[in-house]
């Protein structure tokens, strides 16, 4: 629009900074050299910051950097989320067009939100795993343009920045990793007061590997006096100099201002007030470019030619032969390529800002919004609802603010910025008293149906009540639960008071449909915050819906009560409660809400003994297509699926469905659900005796960004697991002491408490502390163990019946053996066993307690070990073969000898490989005790092996032998058997660990020398 203006009041010298400029040149080094850094540069308003990084970035571009700009906003931050960012990428798109489109192939209807250039918008539920999607395909895009080439993003103004956009940052700078990017940032340190929000996020940024703060000073008087001569042409006087430098104390901007008064013979008082000095430059314009500026000034930080122009009313010409003059006046400046302007400096935009009358701006900000309505076109279509809102709220109108304000915080919420649309509903509630109500009613139904929240009613009232919902649910979305909670209680007091005492429905609302919805919105607040289990709220809003017709709210509601019932107290009466929340879902349209019931009511069948009936309802959940609308229930119902299988035994199966989840999480942008996914995966890989698979699994989960704190206490709760069986006990206490603290709270749930006091007894009983083994029982299964929890149950009662057997002979245990027996006897009765896994752990727990009595366990042993050979878990079955071993040896039998010999050798055998040095330890002091040689020598006769049909190998695992001893390997296995190579690897490794082989040509010629091709 307008071509380049030299100022002569601008020193053409870019002075002094040299070690700033220096440090800004190792950092673009270390990025260049594919370490991502991040440099915040901070200093007091006008002391040469945004020039130190112009210069800084042009030098950075003509040594073939790519640069992207872009700034935060002054006033209603909060109405324009992600704003410099967007302008970044805007940037990067006119630089890099095709690249950055390809880049972002198959990703444009998330990355939209933040540049709407790419497409239209997913219509996906903005829930907070949306959010981290669309942090993470950021990330991904970012790390894909600076692979080749170095990327600089430059963001103005941080102290100005909204919490969205702070947060972004904060997810960049934690997870970008091999990239050659730099992001530098500047803010004002004067600005940040104590309560500041980028206070804290500054020292987060800080505290990464990646961020760096750099803080700016004024200029000395050497410097200064550099200033002056560049802009004056030459030295400047030593009477100039000593009071331009009194008076601006090195500040560079204030030396500007003054040489600039003092070159144009300004009588020599200027005014020692800040704002007045500031506006001297802008009162010496003429008097239609001085309107002007005022104009520009309350149109924001940037505003736009074709909306100053309707405005100010002048015609095209007029306004730029005006605009032409403030900048050459230095006072403006053109931006994105001339089609809109700023203020070269933001304090000088401030006191012109502030020597506006409030009626003044009131009435600017008015003609602003008119003429955004009559012509939306005049800025940006992600920005148009935020400024309108920002100029209607300005102009002090209500009528016209609230509904521009209720269509900023939706659009907000399709951007996923929940803080910014939290803080404008905050707005609204302010205006709502001072707004007609059928106005107010207009704007909640335009709003629910723009999607700002929840259309908890079909007739959609648009009352207070709704306000107050949508603002809960951003509240809660943007971490606010404390607040969040507050207004439910507040809601929930109106709608009990509009009550008539007549008509008083117990303590809760009025209108009960919409009473439960608000309690179950508390039921999540009081679980996030751990002021209870939740029970009582999801409790009175069934209550509340008793006798009312199908709604999405019913739905809900019985989603959440059947999940609590499989969390806390899965008592048989929850499948019900499930089924009807799945017939509700799918009456009423609800289906997302439909998916987790569906997951749910699966749990609940397979553990009511239908199980083949439950995991194919679960895999049809699996099986649908992902959408950013269910993406996060379906790929959550993989990792669901996983340890539903996992809990049965099958675990090659809990592996493949795992990796499969953990994958596709990965590609759809979802790294923490894909560690949730992977905790999964290592538990069963720990099972199937591929620990050192677990250990990369491990890492992997760990190493993804932003991990969340449950994630993590689930991956230590694995390590602490892993740690227990490879006998390294320190490690595995500060695991467990680990996930305790992250994962328990309050209100612990029974998947955590048996997990932990199962290990705690094992750690225990490595001490010799058997009376603290028996005490943790007690306190972890108490009654009972809950129903619905038996993959977690019978792990518990193996080790404590295991412990009881182990510390029999010892004086402190007999006391109370007897009663500690019982307890745990007591506590398997009712425990299901229709599970082969199961039941070989029930078998496992009965022999144990009969060795704790003193009495003969070996045919319960024999039984065990017989079904522990038809699993896939090759350490159960050492143990099973250690303790039918020692029964034997213990009794003392004729030829018991020769068959505990054998068992110990194949336990030893799985031991030794998987590295379980407590398990190996055991059975070689056991061998060594009964004189039973474990290993031949060299040139020795190898002992007597066990006939064929004691080997307990399945047929599935004879068909994969015969095709091991034919040579093949696991993938020619799996073609053949048509099994997946993985299930194939599995088999091999169980059929290694029963033939006590180190290695499949052993295995071939056991096989071949046992006759097993032959039976």
């Amino acid at each position: 629009m307008l071509g380049t203006v030299q100022s002569s009041h601008i020193s053409p010298v870019f002075v002094g900074r040299s070690a700033e400029l220096t440090a800004l040149g190792e950092t673009l080094s270390r990025a260049h050299a594919g370490e991502p850094r991040a440099l915040f540069v901070g200093g007091e308003a006008g002391v040469g910051k945004t020039r130190l990084i112009q210069e800084f970035l042009g030098r950075a571009a003509a040594d073939g950097a790519v640069v992207a700009l872009g700034g935060c906003v002054e006033t209603g931050a909060d109405a324009l989320p992600y704003h410099p960012v967007s302008t970044a990428l805007r940037s990067l798109r006119r630089q890099l067009g095709a690249e950055l489109d390809a880049a972002v192939a198959g990703q444009e209807g998330e990355l939209a939100r933040l540049l709407p250039e790419l497409g239209e918008t997913d219509r996906g539920r903005p829930e907070t795993d949306g959010r981290a999607r669309l942090f993470e395909l950021t990330v991904r895009l970012l790390e894909r343009l600076a692979a080749d080439r170095t990327l600089i993003l430059a963001l103005e103004d941080l102290h100005w920045a909204d919490r969205s956009t702070r947060e972004l940052l904060s997810y960049l700078l934690r997870a970008l990793t091999d990239s050659r990017l730099l992001i530098v940032a500047t803010y004002r340190t004067d600005d940040l007061h104590r309560r500041h929000p980028l206070r804290p996020a500054l020292a987060e940024y800080e505290r990464l590997r990646t961020g760096t703060r750099l803080e700016l000073p004024r200029f000395d008087r050497t410097e200064v006096r550099r200033q002056l001569a560049a802009i004056r042409g030459e030295a400047p006087p030593e009477q100039v100099l000593d009071r331009v430098f009194e008076r601006s104390e090195g500040n560079a901007f204030f030396v500007e201002e003054l040489a600039c008064s003092i070159l144009e013979g300004s009588p020599g008082g200027i005014s020692d007030s800040l704002r007045d000095l500031l506006l001297v430059r802008v009162e010496a314009l003429p008097d239609e470019v001085q309107r002007v500026v005022r104009i520009a000034a309350e149109g924001g930080s940037e505003v736009e030619f074709r909306l100053l122009a309707t405005v100010t009313g002048l015609a095209e010409d007029e306004l730029i032969e005006t605009l032409r003059t403030a900048v050459g006046a230095a006072v403006l400046q053109p931006a994105d390529e001339g089609e809109s302007f700023r203020f070269r400096h933001a304090l000088m935009r401030e006191a012109v800002v502030g020597d506006l009358l409030p009626g003044e701006r009131s009435r600017l900000s008015r003609r602003y919004a008119e003429a955004l309505e009559a012509d939306p076109t005049l800025v940006r279509s992600e920005e148009r609802a935020g400024r309108l809102a920002g100029y209607w709220f300005d102009a002090r109108d209500p009528a016209r603010a609230l509904p521009a304000v209720i269509a900023a915080a939706a659009a907000a919420r399709g951007r996923h910025a929940f803080a910014e649309q939290h803080h404008l509903l905050e707005r609204a509630l302010e205006l709502w008293d001072d707004t007609p109500e059928e106005l107010r009613r207009q704007s909640m139904r335009q709003g629910v149906e723009d999607g700002l929240g929840p259309a908890i009613s079909p007739d959609m009232p648009g009352d207070f009540v709704d306000l107050l919902a949508a603002i809960t649910v951003a509240a809660r979305l943007a971490g606010e639960r404390e607040r969040a909670l507050a207004l439910c209680k507040r809601a929930l007091r109106k709608l009990e008071g509009d009550l008539s005492p007549s008509s008083r429905l117990g303590s809760s609302g009025g209108d009960p449909l919409r009473a439960a919805w608000f309690w179950t919105e508390r039921y999540r607040l009081v679980r996030d915050l751990s002021r209870s289990d939740g029970w009582d709220e999801i409790a009175q809003a069934q209550k509340l819906l008793k006798g009312l017709p199908p709604s999405v709210v019913h739905a809900d509601v019985l989603t959440h009560a059947a999940h609590w019932s499989v969390v806390h107290q899965p008592a048989r009466t929850a499948l019900k409660t499930a089924e009807q929340a799945v017939e509700l879902c799918r009456m009423t349209g609800a289906e997302i809400t439909g998916l987790a019931a569906q997951h749910t009511l699966a749990w609940l069948t397979i553990h009511s003994g239908d199980v083949e009936a439950g995991l194919a309802r679960a895999r049809d959940v699996c099986a649908r297509d992902l959408e950013p609308g269910n993406a996060s229930v379906v790929l959550n119902g993989y990792g669901n699926l996983s340890t539903a299988l996992h809990g049965l035994g099958r675990y090659a199966e809990a592996v493949e469905t795992a990796e499969e989840g953990s994958g596709l999480a990965e590609r759809y942008g979802l790294p923490n659900t894909a560690s949730f996914i992977d905790g999964n995966l290592a538990e069963s890989l720990i099972h199937l005796g591929r620990w050192a698979e677990a250990d990369e699994v491990i890492e992997r989960a760990l190493g993804r960004r932003t991990v969340s704190v449950r994630i993590r206490a689930l991956i230590a709760e694995r390590r602490a697991e892993l740690a227990l069986a490879r006998g390294a006990y320190d490690e595995a206490r500060l695991r467990i002491e680990e996930s305790e603290s992250s994962s328990t709270g309050s209100y612990p749930e029974p998947q955590h408490t048996l997990a932990m006091g199962r290990m705690a007894i094992a750690l225990a009983i490595a001490d010799g502390r058997i009376l603290d083994a028996r005490s943790l029982l007690e306190s972890a299964v108490g009654e009972a163990i809950p129903f619905g929890h038996h993959r977690y149950g019978w792990p518990l009662l193996y080790e404590a019946a295991a412990a009881e057997a182990r510390a029999r002979g010892l004086a402190v245990a007999e006391p109370g053996r007897k009663a500690a027996v019982e307890r745990i006897r007591k506590a398997m009765k009712g425990q299901p066993e229709f599970v082969p896994l199961w039941a070989a752990q029930a078998l496992m727990t009965r022999a144990e307690l009969l060795t704790a009595e003193g009495r003969d366990a070996t045919a319960h042993w024999t039984e065990a070990v017989a079904a522990t050979e038809q699993l896939e878990a090759p350490a159960l079955l050492a143990t099973a073969r250690l303790r039918l071993a020692e029964a034997l040896i213990t009794q003392g039998r004729a030829g018991s000898r020769s068959a505990a010999g054998e068992l110990l050798r194949q336990a030893e055998a799985v031991a030794r490989e998987l590295g379980a040095a407590p398990l190996e330890t055991e059975i070689t002091t056991l061998a060594g005790r009964a004189r039973i040689r474990l290993r031949q020598a060299d040139g020795e006769a190898a002992p007597p092996l066990a006939p064929a049909a004691s080997l307990g190998l399945t047929a599935r695992e004879r068909d994969v032998l015969r095709l091991v001893a034919a040579g093949r390997s696991n993938r020619r296995i799996a073609e053949e058997l048509f099994i997946s190579p993985k299930t194939a690897s599995v088999h091999v490794s169980n059929i290694l660990a029963k033939l006590g082989a180190s290695g499949r040509g052993e295995a071939a010629a056991i096989a071949h020398r046992l006759g097993v091709f032959d039976e």
